[in-house]
């Protein structure tokens, strides 16, 4: 459809769930989580990196795709298939904002529409909720509800690591999980609950452990939370390279962090103002974005809307 003539289909918006999937000046492939290069040698490095990756991802999954539209009767597609998804849709609303962005030229298609509102109500209060209290800084620990089949990568380790810290409550998210999957004792410095309400959770939170979901990140840095990564599959590689380069938390690059890096980047980011100066720097980046009201403002632009490629 997409492929095909403009004046015969309609109106296609997409949503950027992820990292915005878009070709990069340095010619740094997606989903690997390499960070901007600095010097013509990392330049020089990403593309010897970016031609690797093309023949053994991009090429096969082009020519299975293009074997596919051609049984269809329509063109070949000539370029990547997740920068298609950006480039043919008449309006592509990125679920973030610039800041959190590698800065490059994008399509026409391409508008920042900040972090969703979340949606009220969705899981009830704990009933130990009057423990943040204030007296204790509070971690969010969370695997989300997709990497979340082996809470020994991220929650456990987390939950051992800042036992010990008196002024530190650990409150950690199953991501829907039963909490008895989640390894070892639960420490006496930490709640845990199946779903939390993020609405009433989010603005006591002082640091968010994850393994880098798009969207838990990018609501964290809405409210100025500072951020701990520890994740490489799916595209949060990408996501946790993000989280370094802006400076608004720590990324630990691997799935398997150790007690000490994680209680270390914790300590830092509550410790130690940078972190927290830039998260603060991106939630006030958020704050000039109102998501209901640009995905309007774009919704009703649609009629005047033209086929346009970059």
């Amino acid at each position: 459809m997409l492929l095909g003539p403009r004046e015969k289909r309609p109106t296609v918006v997409a949503c950027g769930t992820s990292i915005l999937h878009w070709r990069r000046e340095d010619k740094g492939p997606l989903f690997i989580g390499l960070p901007p290069a600095e010097t013509d040698a990392q330049i020089k490095e990403y593309e010897g990196i970016a031609k690797e990756y093309y023949e053994r991802v991009d090429r096969p999954s082009l020519t299975r795709l293009n074997s596919v539209l051609k049984d269809h009767g329509v063109d070949p597609l000539t370029m990547p298939l997740f920068e298609a998804t950006v480039a043919y849709a008449d309006i592509y609303m990125q679920l973030s904002v610039p800041g959190f962005e590698f800065p490059r030229p994008m399509p026409s298609s391409v508008n920042f529409i900040g972090a969703l509102p979340i949606i009220p109500g969705q899981a009830p209060i704990p009933s130990w909720a009057n423990d943040l209290d204030g007296k204790r800084k509070v971690v969010l620990v969370t695997q989300g509800t997709v990497a979340n089949h082996d809470f020994g990568l991220v929650i456990g380790p987390t939950l051992a690591a800042l036992a010990n810290e008196p002024d530190i409550l650990v409150v950690a998210t199953a991501g829907g999980r039963s909490v008895d999957a989640i390894p070892g004792p639960i420490p006496e410095n930490a709640r845990v609950a199946e779903y939390l309400p993020f609405e009433w959770l989010l603005p006591k939170v002082d640091v968010l452990v994850t393994n880098g979901g798009y969207g838990s990140v990018n609501q964290a840095l809405s409210f100025g939370i500072p951020v701990i990564a520890a994740g490489l599959t799916e595209d949060k590689a990408d996501v946790n390279v993000r989280i370094g380069w802006s400076g608004a938390g720590i990324n630990l690059q691997t799935n398997n962090p150790t007690l000490d890096a994680i209680r270390t980047a914790v300590r830092t980011a509550l410790d130690t103002p940078d972190c927290r100066h830039n998260a603060r720097r991106l939630a006030a980046e958020f704050a000039t974005y109102d998501a209901r009201a640009e995905t309007l403002r774009l919704l009703r632009r649609r009629p005047a809307l033209k086929s346009k490629v970059a």
